[in-house]
């Protein structure tokens, strides 16, 4: 039985292909090079994080939370997340985000629809708000299955337990580390293999008769 439903963030419960790169393209700014330096192991999540700040700040060294907020505030929400997650909770069953994408979303996201815990990366502000270009790492792309672990270790889910759902291949580890997997919407061929089932309806309703 099912104890606990863990979701990625972009591309499962916010409709948004990526919470930083939303961000970028605010700031006219893309990340494409950092991206491949990661990908090719060249550079950490800390440092890939850091530098998509030093984006931000190179066109606005005064940027804040406040303005990043502002910038997330229009990214909706999935079809059908909130009447998913109100159902699960309904039915005894605990959910939870964990996510590489930006907390300040995951905020937002919580305003609206209540989660049991959320896990997501940030960054270091001054006593004004302001960002100060490190990064708060709590997430690792590469490595979301130890996220998993550990929010399900918090909430008192065993592996077999729990469910996972996510939309691309970064979310293979998120499968890895649960009884069972679901591919929502999936953005690329290896999240399908590794999922055990695939939704390709875009309304997260359609994942409640798997679980």
């Amino acid at each position: 039985m099912s104890k606990l439903v863990i979701f990625d963030m972009d591309g499962v419960i916010a409709d948004v292909g990526s919470s930083w790169v939303h961000v970028h393209e605010s700031f006219g700014v893309n990340n494409d090079h950092s991206l491949r330096a990661y990908l090719r192991g060249e550079i950490n999540d800390i440092e890939f994080i850091q530098r998509d700040i030093k984006l931000w700040k190179d066109k606005d060294p005064a940027v804040d939370t406040i303005k990043i907020a502002k910038i997330l505030q229009d990214v909706p929400i999935m079809p059908g997340a909130q009447e998913t997650v109100q159902t699960l909770r309904n039915n005894g069953v605990k959910t939870a985000i964990v996510s590489a994408g930006i907390d300040l979303l995951a905020d937002l996201v919580i305003e609206r629809v209540p989660f049991d815990a959320h896990l997501a990366n940030g960054f270091e502000t001054d006593p004004e708000g302001r960002l100060t270009g490190k990064a708060i790492l709590n997430v690792k792309l590469m490595d979301k299955g130890e996220a998993v672990k550990r929010v399900a270790g918090q909430l008192g889910a065993k592996k077999e337990e729990t469910i996972s759902v996510g939309n691309s291949r970064y979310d293979v580890s998120m499968f890895d580390q649960s009884g069972f997997g679901i591919a929502f919407c999936p953005e690329d061929d290896i999240v399908r293999r590794h999922a055990d089932v695939v939704v390709d309806k875009k309304d997260l309703r359609a994942i409640l008769e798997f679980i």
